[in-house]
C-alpha cells in the first residue's frame, strides 16, 4: 500500500471521527473547520507513522529470515560432516 493511499485513509478515518464526536454532541459539523484539520492532520501523521513501520517491520522480518536460513544451513553441513564421518569411520 503506498504512502499517500495510507495517509489519506487515515486522514479520512480522522475527519469521520471528527463528524461522529461532534454527532453525538448534537453541534453543527462545520462550524469549526479547524478542529476538522487538526483532526485530518493528527490522523494523517499516524497513517504515515503506520507506513513507515510497516516498511521496517517487513525489513526486520527479512533480516531473521536469512538469519535463520544462514543458521540451517551451517547445521546441514554440520550434521553432513559428522554423518559422512560416522560412515568413514564405520568402514
Amino acid at each position: 500500500m503506498g504512502i499517500l493511499s495510507n495517509v489519506l485513509g487515515f486522514a479520512t478515518f480522522g475527519l469521520a471521527a471528527r463528524f461522529g464526536q461532534l454527532g453525538i454532541q448534537k453541534r453543527n459539523l462545520f462550524s469549526n473547520p479547524g478542529g476538522h484539520i487538526i483532526a485530518m492532520g493528527a490522523f494523517g501523521f499516524a497513517g504515515y507513522w503506520a507506513h513507515k513501520w510497516d516498511i521496517r517491520a517487513a525489513e526486520i522480518i527479512a533480516e531473521k529470515k536469512s538469519l535463520l536460513e544462514e543458521r540451517r544451513r551451517k547445521q546441514i553441513t554440520q550434521a553432513e560432516a559428522l554423518g559422512s564421518q560416522q560412515l568413514a569411520e564405520a568402514e
